[in-house]
């Protein structure tokens, strides 16, 4: 028998994950940590019911607090039409999850002097070397001229999605049609150097440092690191990020023998009845997308996370110093910059941007609840994470569920989590 049909026959059984459930954090009793046993299970009550209704196939839902994993619950299907039963294991295509691990394998060449923050793109990728910006007629639906860029773009415009390199998808203007749809649909038809290529080649939506608008910065962001280090992406954040942390099931593919761990989406949009389109990871793409390609799972990012919260350690392993870590969950968006985060993901409007991470501003003004300093950047693919550091707090949600449906499910378990606190700070 073909061992992918072994592992799912496996799976099936309940056998083929016992080996890969180790809990990434010591446990706690939710009271100890601050939350009501009660209020806490509201998360499977709402979960439960949805995924009963056919909204979602399944999810797996981490809470960590002071550095304790208070809960730890998988619901429904990792596989509804196989009939396998989401685990805790379950790996997850996580897409822009993997903003933050690529800005952090940046910000760690950084640290050793290979890259430089505010130094052209240029001179790492020398095809960026004189960017030309379009000029739009009223409607947007032509180019008419093309403007040298007052600047050249830097790692912080990568960083920051202030390039002015948008994704194609995001908008309808003549210049997004130029460009490819997102991260994955780059990947999935490109070479890295024919990705490189072709972003150098085309005009900028906006003046480099002026406009936040969601785009290929972090993709970018990868091949910088594979140029300095002449290794791949994934290879690179292996040895420096996922390794030292213990993400064991972290990449830029599922590999065979965890195959039968990969979730699967429901087939059909719930809400349009449209098919649900997810990027197949068990295949390799054509280059290691550092915008939005990796798979993980809950245990794997709650130590990322950590890391963050930890001030750039986790389980002995410094990933980043102290210094740089606050700088990347620090706001690096000026006055003068205008944010359509909003437009990319309404639950983060009126947020500020750290470096390769939302990063909040305000008490209130924005949708979510939390705190000042709180950072998280969540995937289209339906999976969403958070740390609030004021609570002492990291969640991790995972579940596939791509489209508008993956919203809802952001304001809900932030209500959710936030409302089973007993002693919130204040």
């Amino acid at each position: 028998m073909p061992i992918r049909p072994i592992l799912l026959f496996l799976a099936m059984l309940g056998l083929a994950t016992t080996a890969h459930a180790q809990e990434p954090l010591p446990k706690v009793a939710p009271e100890k940590a601050g939350f009501s046993p009660a209020r806490l299970a509201r998360i499977g009550e709402v979960l439960n019911h949805d995924i009963d209704a056919g909204r979602i196939p399944g999810a797996v839902v981490a809470i960590a607090r002071d550095g304790k994993l208070a809960y730890f619950q998988a619901f429904g299907f990792r596989d509804k039409a196989a009939g396998v039963k989401m685990t805790t294991d379950t790996i997850f295509n996580i897409a822009s999850m993997t903003k933050p691990m690529t800005a952090v394998a940046a910000l760690s060449l950084v640290e050793k002097g290979r890259l430089i923050i505010d130094e052209p793109i240029s001179r790492t990728l020398p095809g960026f070397t004189a960017m030309r910006v379009a000029v739009l007629d009223p409607k947007g639906a032509a180019i008419t001229d093309t403007v040298p860029a007052e600047r050249a773009i830097t790692l912080r415009d990568l960083l920051t999605h202030t390039s002015g390199l948008i994704y194609g998808g995001r908008g309808t203007t003549a210049v997004h049609g130029l460009y490819p749809k997102g991260s994955a649909d780059a990947a999935e038809t490109m070479t890295g150097a024919e990705f490189v290529r072709t972003l150098s080649a085309l005009p900028l939506l906006t003046q480099p440092g002026t406009v936040w608008d969601y785009g290929f910065g972090l993709d970018l962001t990868g091949q910088m690191v594979e140029t300095v280090t002449h290794q791949t992406l994934g290879a690179y954040m292996t040895d420096n990020v996922f390794t030292p942390l213990g993400m064991s099931d972290t990449g830029f593919q599922v590999p065979a023998e965890k195959i039968a761990r990969y979730a699967h989406a429901l087939p059909n949009d719930p809400d349009t009845g449209k098919p649900q389109h997810l990027t197949d990871l068990s295949q390799a793409l054509k280059f290691d997308c550092g915008g939005g390609c990796a798979v993980s799972t809950a245990s794997d990012y709650l130590k990322f996370a950590s890391m963050l919260l930890n001030g750039g350690t986790f389980g002995g392993h410094r990933i980043l110093s102290e210094a740089m870590t606050r700088y990347m969950l620090t706001n690096q968006l000026g006055p003068d910059v205008k944010n359509l985060i909003g437009r990319a993901d309404p639950t983060r409007a009126d947020y500020g941007f750290g470096l390769g991470l939302a990063v909040r501003t305000t008490p209130g003004v924005v949708r979510l609840m939390g705190h000042p300093g709180d950072f998280s950047w969540p995937g289209a693919s339906g999976t969403n994470w958070w740390v609030d550091p004021a609570e002492h707090l990291v969640v991790v949600v995972m579940m596939h569920a791509p489209g508008p449906l993956r919203w809802h499910y952001r304001y809900v378990m932030n209500t959710l989590v936030y409302q089973a606190m007993e002693n919130a700070a204040h």
